[in-house]
Formats: C-alpha cells, sequence, structure tokens
C-alpha cells in the first residue's frame, strides 16, 4: 500500500470517528445543560444522624412520624404513629398531645389537621438537662409556602421529647 493511500485511509477514519462522536455525546450527555442542573439542584440532600443527638432523634421522629400520618391509607400508618408516640415522648408529653388533640380536634404533633410536604429540624440550645430543638413544617411548594414552627425540649438524659410548643 502506497504511503498517500494509507493516509487517505487514516484521514477518513479519523474524519469518521470525530463525526460520530459529535453525533453521540450529546446523547451520551443527557438533558440539555438546565434541565440537568435544575435536577441535580432539586436533589434530596444526603441525611446522616447520630442516636446519641436529641436534635437527630427529633428529627428522626418527625420524619418518621410525618411519613406514617402522610401514608394514612396503608393500614399500618396508623399503628406506626402511635408506636412512634410512645417511643419517642415522655409521658408528660403524650398527655400534653392527648389534652391538645381533645380540645383542637387536630394532630398534638404537628398542630394541624393536614400533613406538611416538607419539615426541618434545627438545634436551638441546652440547658438544665434539657435539648430544644425547632422544628420547621412546610405545608405548600412554590415561592411563598406556608411555614410552621415548633418548639420542641428534649431530656439530655432520655433523649425522650418532653415538651411540644407551637411558635407563635
Amino acid at each position: 500500500m502506497h504511503a498517500r493511500t494509507r493516509t487517505a485511509l487514516f484521514a477518513s477514519a479519523a474524519i469518521a470517528a470525530t463525526l460520530s462522536l459529535t453525533a453521540v455525546t450529546p446523547a451520551l450527555a443527557g438533558p440539555s445543560t438546565s434541565a440537568h442542573t435544575a435536577a441535580v439542584s432539586s436533589a434530596p440532600a444526603p441525611s446522616q444522624g447520630d442516636p446519641r443527638s436529641t436534635t437527630n432523634r427529633v428529627a428522626d421522629f418527625y420524619g418518621a412520624y410525618i411519613d406514617s400520618v402522610w401514608d394514612n391509607e396503608d393500614p399500618a400508618a396508623s399503628a406506626n404513629a402511635k408506636a412512634l408516640r410512645s417511643f419517642y415522648l415522655s409521658a408528660a408529653a403524650k398527655k400534653k398531645v392527648a389534652a391538645f388533640e381533645a380540645k383542637e380536634h387536630a394532630d398534638g404533633i404537628l398542630f394541624a389537621q393536614n400533613v406538611p410536604v416538607k419539615w426541618k429540624v434545627t438545634y436551638t440550645g441546652s440547658g438544665a438537662g434539657h435539648a430544644t430543638s425547632l422544628v420547621t413544617l412546610t405545608w405548600s411548594d412554590g415561592k411563598n409556602p406556608e411555614v410552621t414552627k415548633i418548639k420542641v425540649q428534649s431530656d439530655l438524659r432520655t433523649r425522650k421529647i418532653t415538651d411540644l410548643a407551637a411558635v407563635k
């Protein structure tokens, strides 16, 4: 084979490979950059926890409790919500929740009759054997979602929730 023929053959192969990559690369990349960015930015953050942390336990409780009441058509949901209250709340907190529910005909954990779409728990301080967390409940999506807050007090020794109060 002559050098000129080999050069032409290699050049043709290189052009064909380049054109193939140009055609295939956008398909391999997936959706457009703006759509990909939106999907990535809305992905939930990784979760982690520590069973020794009262704030993590409050977050665990609210996450599991909201999941249970959200799935109210699942036969196990009501039993699960009751079991969560029994495990995470002190006797005094259970009494306070029951009194609120009897008076207000609303959920004494969420201080509402419906279920939030999002929740967040933030440590706000500790002292006298208790830690305080602020639970932020988000009730809708969009630019101006409705938000309520609940002050939750936990015993540092037992890590049980000892008091809940709606923040006005």
